[in-house]
Parts: C-alpha cells; sequence; structure tokens
C-alpha cells in the first residue's frame, strides 16, 4: 500500500469532507428542488405508517377451505407488487383482507387492483360454459412489457397445465383468424388470433396498446386468476400500528447507540478509532440515501429499523480486523507506515471471506424467500457491500491521509504485543457438552409445550387470532391508544400480543388479539363498555388467519437451510477443507438452536419480528468464526507443518479473541440501547438478538475451532495422519 505525499493527504481530507457533508446534508434534508433522497422519503410499512386496507369477500356460495388459501396466497402474490411488507389474510369463512403500507389512497390501489372475478379463455363468448378452453388457475402470471420493435405488450406465463391446454387450443385456431376470447367477470377484455401453436409455458398478446392499456389488460387478467370470484366489501386508510413514539425512540436508541460505539472505538483505538468512526457515521448517512432511492422495492419496518441499526453495530467488524493487525505489526516492532501497510493486507482474506460469505446468504434469501424475507435480504445485502467499502476504502482513505499530515507516531495508533497462548481446547468437551445440554433443555421444553398447545410461544402472526372492531365515541390517536387503551385490553383478555389499528377519518379502531374465549370476549366487552361507555352490541368481531402464512414459513426455512448450505460450499471452496465448512455451519446451526431454546423455555413471543431475528443471526453468526478460521489457515502457513495442532488452534482463537470481543460488544451496545429505550414489540426483537449475539461470540471461540480440530483429527486424510507432530519436550527419538 503505498502511503499519500502530505499534499494528496491534505487534497483526500477535503473531498472527503465535501463527499461526508454532502451524504450528510442529503440524509437529513433531501437533494434538489424535491427534496428527494433523504430520510423522510423511505417508504415505511404499516406499523409505522398505517397504509391502505381492503377486505374482500367471497361471491355465491362459502368457498372450501382450499380455495380460500389458495385465494389468499395468489393475493400475497400481487401485493407483494406494492411491498415486500404487504399482509393478505382471511378474515372468516369467506373474506380476505388486504393491508398494503405506505399508500393512502384507497380508490387508487382499488382501481389498479380490480375486482377478483372470474377469468377463463374461451372459442365462443355466446357460449362461455361449453367452449372454455382454460381458466385463471392455468395463468401463472401477467405483465406488460415491451416487444423487440418497443410496442406494447402482455406478456403470459402459464402452469404446466395450462401449457397442454394452451397448445391444444392454439393448435386447433392457427392460423383460421378466429379469435381467443379472454373473458373476465362475463365481459370480452381481448381477443387475440393465434398464428401459430403455441407449446412453450410463456407466450405474449399482441396489439394497438398504450403502455396503460397493457397494463391495465395484465392487471385484470392477474386479479382474475383466482379459484374464488370476489367482491369488494370494504376499504379504508389504516394509522400505523405504532406511534410517533415507537419510531423517536428507536432514532433516539440508534443515536445513543452509535454515540457509545464511536467512545468505545476512540477509547481502544486512538487515531483509527477516529477514522472508523467517521467512516460509521458516513456508513450510516449511505444506507439512509440509498433506502430512500430504492423505496419503491424495500419498505422499511420496525424491525427493519432494529437491522439497520444492528447493522451498524456489524459495521464496526472490519474496521477492529483491521485495526487489531496494525497494532498487532506495531507490537512485533514495525515502524507505523508498515504496520498499516501490513494490517490491511492481512485482514482482507479475513473481511473478504466473512462479507462475501454472509452476502451469499443475503442472494440465497432474496431467490428463494418470499416478503419480508425478500426484503430483509436486499437490506443486509445492501449492509454489507456498504460496510466493506467504508472499512476498505474510506477508513483506509482517513489513516493514509492523516498520517501523510504528521500523525505518524506509534502512540496514536497503539501496540499490541504478542499474546501468551490461551488453552481453549482442554475445555473443549465441557464446551460441548454444555451446549448440547442447553440444546435439550429446550427441546425438552418444546415437546413439553406441545402436548398442551404449541411448541412455542407463536402471535396471531403464526396462528390467527381475532380481529375487533370498536366504535370509540372520540377519535384517539395511535400514542393515545397505546397509554390509555391497550393496557386495560390487555389486563381484559391476559395476553400481551394485542396489536390496534386506528381507522384513518373516523373513531373506529381494529383490535388484534390472539383467538378469544367466550370468557374473555365477555371480559373485553364488559371493560370497553363500562370504561369507554361504548355499547357491547355495536361491536363486531371475527376470527382473522395468519399473516405469516404456512408458506412464507417453509420459504424462511427452506431459505436458511439453502444459505447454510451455499456458506458451506464457499468456505469448503476458500478453505480447500471441507472440515472448515462443516465447522463453520456446525457452529451457525449450534447459535439458531439456542436461541430456539431460549424463546421456549422464556416463552418469548414468536411474531413476525422471529423470521427477521433468525434470519439476522444467520447473517452475523458466520462472520466470527470466519476470522479465527482465516487465522488457523495463515498460522499454518507461518508455523510449518511440525507445529502441534492444538497449539495452532489455541493460539489463533487467543490471537482474535480481543477482536471477537470487541465486535460483538459493540453489537450488543446497539441492540441492548434498543432493548433499554424501545417500545414493546422492538424489546420483543432485541431481546433475542443480545442473546443471539452473546452465543454467536461463545460458539466462535469456544466451540468451531474444537469442532474443527475433532474433525481435523478424526477425519484426516492418511497423508495427514502420517505428519509428525512437535513434541513438547522438544527430544528427538534416536534411531535404533
Amino acid at each position: 500500500m503505498k502511503l499519500y505525499s502530505k499534499r494528496r493527504g491534505a487534497i483526500s481530507l477535503v473531498i472527503f469532507a465535501l463527499f461526508f457533508g454532502f451524504v450528510l446534508f442529503t440524509a437529513i434534508r433531501g437533494f434538489g428542488y424535491d427534496y428527494t433522497g433523504s430520510i423522510s422519503d423511505i417508504k415505511l410499512g404499516l406499523d409505522l405508517r398505517g397504509g391502505v386496507s381492503i377486505t374482500y369477500q367471497a361471491v355465491g356460495e362459502t368457498p372450501s377451505q382450499q380455495d380460500m388459501d389458495d385465494t389468499v396466497r395468489k393475493m400475497q402474490n400481487r401485493a407483494y407488487g406494492y411491498s415486500t411488507e404487504a399482509q393478505v389474510y382471511q378474515e372468516g369463512a369467506d373474506r380476505v383482507t388486504i393491508d398494503i403500507p405506505g399508500e393512502t389512497d384507497a380508490d387508487k390501489v382499488l382501481g389498479e387492483l380490480g375486482t377478483p372475478g372470474t377469468l377463463i379463455f374461451c372459442t365462443d363468448y355466446t357460449n362461455p360454459a361449453g367452449t372454455t378452453r382454460l381458466d385463471g388457475n392455468d395463468i401463472k402470471n401477467a405483465q406488460a412489457g415491451a416487444d423487440s420493435e418497443n410496442k406494447y405488450i402482455v406478456q403470459l406465463t402459464l402452469t404446466p397445465d395450462g401449457v397442454e391446454k394452451f397448445s391444444k387450443v392454439t393448435g386447433e385456431l392457427a392460423g383460421t383468424g378466429k379469435p381467443l376470447y379472454i373473458v373476465y367477470d362475463n365481459q370480452v377484455i381481448s381477443q387475440p388470433t393465434c398464428k401459430e401453436q403455441i407449446n412453450s409455458d410463456t407466450c405474449q398478446i399482441e396489439g394497438s396498446f398504450t403502455y396503460e392499456e397493457a397494463a391495465q389488460l395484465a392487471s385484470y387478467i392477474r386479479i382474475g386468476a383466482l379459484p374464488v370470484e370476489l367482491e369488494e366489501l370494504r376499504s379504508q386508510v389504516v394509522g400505523a400500528t405504532l406511534g410517533g413514539k415507537a419510531i423517536q425512540t428507536s432514532l433516539f436508541a440508534a443515536l445513543i447507540g452509535l454515540g457509545l460505539v464511536v467512545v468505545i472505538m476512540i477509547v481502544i483505538y486512538r487515531m483509527p478509532g477516529v477514522c472508523a468512526s467517521l467512516a460509521l457515521i458516513f456508513y450510516t448517512g449511505l444506507i439512509i440515501v440509498l433506502l430512500a432511492a430504492f423505496n419503491q422495492e424495500i419498505t422499511l419496518t420496525l424491525p427493519g429499523i432494529a437491522g439497520i441499526i444492528l447493522s451498524i453495530g456489524m459495521a464496526v467488524d472490519a474496521n477492529v480486523i483491521i485495526f487489531t493487525r496494525i497494532r498487532e505489526e506495531i507490537g512485533l516492532g514495525n515502524n507505523t507506515a508498515a504496520a498499516i501497510q501490513a494490517g490491511f493486507k492481512k485482514a482482507l482474506s479475513a473481511i473478504i471471506d466473512g462479507n462475501v460469505t454472509t452476502l451469499i446468504a443475503a442472494l440465497v434469501l432474496y431467490l428463494f424467500g418470499t416478503g419480508t424475507i425478500k426484503g430483509f435480504a436486499i437490506t443486509l445485502a445492501l449492509g454489507i457491500v456498504l460496510s466493506m467499502f467504508t472499512a476498505l476504502v474510506i477508513t483506509r482513505l482517513l489513516l493514509k491521509s492523516l498520517y501523510a499530515l504528521g500523525l505518524k507516531d506509534k502512540k496514536w495508533y497503539g501496540e499490541k504485543k504478542p499474546v501468551q497462548e490461551k488453552n481453549f481446547l482442554s475445555r473443549k468437551n465441557i464446551f460441548i457438552c454444555a451446549s448440547l445440554a442447553v440444546i435439550l433443555i429446550g427441546v425438552g421444553f418444546m415437546v413439553g409445550h406441545s402436548i398442551k398447545n404449541y411448541a412455542l410461544n407463536y402471535s396471531l402472526d403464526f396462528v390467527g387470532g381475532t380481529s375487533t372492531d370498536v366504535v370509540f365515541n372520540e377519535n384517539r390517536t395511535i400514542d393515545q391508544l397505546e397509554e390509555e387503551v391497550q393496557p386495560d385490553v390487555i389486563a381484559a383478555i391476559g395476553s400481551t400480543d394485542v396489536a390496534m389499528t386506528p381507522v384513518l377519518g373516523s373513531n373506529e379502531v381494529i383490535i388484534k388479539t390472539q383467538v378469544l374465549t367466550q370468557d374473555q370476549r365477555s371480559a373485553l366487552y364488559g371493560m370497553l363498555e363500562e370504561k369507554y361507555n361504548i355499547d357491547s352490541s355495536s361491536i363486531t368481531y371475527d376470527t382473522i388467519s395468519a399473516t405469516v402464512s404456512k408458506e412464507m414459513t417453509r420459504s424462511a426455512i427452506l431459505s436458511i437451510v439453502l444459505a447454510a448450505a451455499a456458506m458451506l460450499i464457499y468456505i469448503w471452496i476458500r478453505f480447500r477443507d471441507v472440515r472448515f465448512a462443516s465447522a463453520s455451519v456446525l457452529a451457525l446451526v449450534h447459535d439458531v438452536f439456542v436461541v430456539l431454546a431460549a424463546f421456549a423455555v422464556f416463552r418469548w413471543t414468536v411474531g413476525n419480528t422471529f423470521i427477521a431475528c433468525m434470519l439476522t443471526l444467520v447473517g452475523y453468526s458466520i462472520n466470527a468464526t470466519i476470522v479465527i478460521f482465516d487465522r488457523i489457515r495463515e498460522n499454518q502457513a507461518i508455523m510449518g507443518k511440525q507445529a502441534s495442532l492444538k497449539s495452532v488452534v489455541n493460539l489463533s482463537i487467543t490471537q482474535t479473541l480481543s477482536r471477537s470481543i470487541l465486535t460483538s460488544l459493540t453489537t450488543f451496545v446497539m441492540v441492548f440501547a434498543l432493548y433499554i429505550f424501545g417500545v414493546t414489540s422492538i424489546k420483543e426483537f432485541a431481546l433475542p438478538l443480545m442473546v443471539g449475539i452473546v452465543v454467536g461470540a461463545y460458539s466462535s471461540v469456544c466451540l468451531a475451532g474444537a469442532v474443527w480440530y475433532i474433525f481435523r483429527t478424526k477425519i484426516a486424510p492418511k497423508k495427514e495422519k502420517e505428519l509428525p507432530v512437535q513434541k513438547k519436550t522438544g527430544k528427538k527419538k534416536e534411531k535404533k
């Protein structure tokens, strides 16, 4: 690494200061005449901003549960076009409700969605019953687009059954000039002719469309491809489920946590700590600007804010790895310039491997996840890329510039003397047994709870519940509802799993709870009548299905499994040893099971934030293990094949111990600030994360190296087993 001249260092600092100021100004105020790119442009979810709630009802007889499940699933996919945080759930036996965050015009959304009705493809629109060849179940998707001549078209994607049916009917109509009628709610919406037989799962409808006409036709086809015909029952604009206090306390917690991290970094690392702190603030500003820029792809909910705040803590990690290396080099007697150069060079492989591994996990989560999982994956990937950029580019630029301007004395950078090797492996059996005991205790609690009810304490997000509509005598804001009404509801039903949503422009409030028994319902009605003077006869209720579908849960589990497999393959390739990969993934699985055990033992609520919590843990946990394994790989090369394998592992864990502790501490501080200052829902997210951070540090330091050592000695190729091992006595056996 070539260090800067004094002139170049000064110019670099001036350029950084200008760019730094521009990013922070844009993040706070916005850029241009319309002030775009600021924190106010970030698209917020239902919990923070509210949105549009639309309820549809099935036409005619009550449909089967299978048809309702299919309808909910297809409507969910459609709602994702507005936001990955949109929620769709069944209400009662024949109604479907769609909650779309960030929208304020119910009529506009209704116009774009249309009324879900019946869709058929027939050869004679005057006799559709007898000439129907396909229906909505045969259509997978429909999108407006443009062909190679830039003419607007509608692109259809067919199901496997649809391909067979479509091939048959297009073969019959090809070249005859007879149209294939597309009928929606008994109205012909298009009548294309077939030029040739179509055997693929995609085709396009051509015509003299404007883009708006093509988009409208695609919308009709999508909305009509439902097993149940629906009609609008009601639509309303609902307020946020969390008040302004939630946002204020979260931002306050972020500032407190960020401030503490800055202090910790400066106290421990001195001048490099100042550079890291500036890079960290710059990183925070960039996150805000990019979230605002991609507000069509990312909807930020309260767990999302917590995830961003967590990523700020994680962004310190790369800097800690670099600075630890610099101090080691100074401790070995190198001058400051050489130490800075070697610090970045030796830290690079650990930073790249750790971040690329997590980036692969984010890519898998995005490709195979649904809904909130995709949103989380985008946020995670964004944080990873930016943290690498700020550590490897911004921090490096600042360090080189300050050095060039005269801050060359070693006292500004600190030094780390060679550490005394600690014998971690001597306690490996204790560590492994303790971990197994905790996991088995968790499994025992889950089995015990499952006999009575559910293995975990699932919230209404997972198991559904009761939606109660109450019209109060006066309008109440969400903050007033949280402070005044919600405690009374909790006391009446004996459960903290309560969500309250005000309907804007009215005194109506939707109260969602667990499924209420008759006694709980009577207690709730009695409380509302006695304390708020509400006539119980005007209160309506209905059961609602889970907002986290079984498909979403399966998708989350599949995504985590595939992410773990992808990380295993990457580590295997990078370290050229499947035992490194296996040990890393086992440490990751351990962390997940221990946190699950905590959920089971302490009966923490498993709600919508649970998936985000587990995904965050998967993304976070692998980093510390990679850093230790990177040091083992390096020490194996330095110490040679004659070195004791135990000594290599123990020394590597010892050398990286301060980094493991400090990174976990800074991340813990950020989350702890959330727990102290956050509202109830944020506390439910922060508490298991704090456990996950501690468990992740423990598994990396105490288990990962030990498991690799066991694999290395017990599952070693023959040529490795025959390698001589250095004896501690230093004595040589004499040849006879």
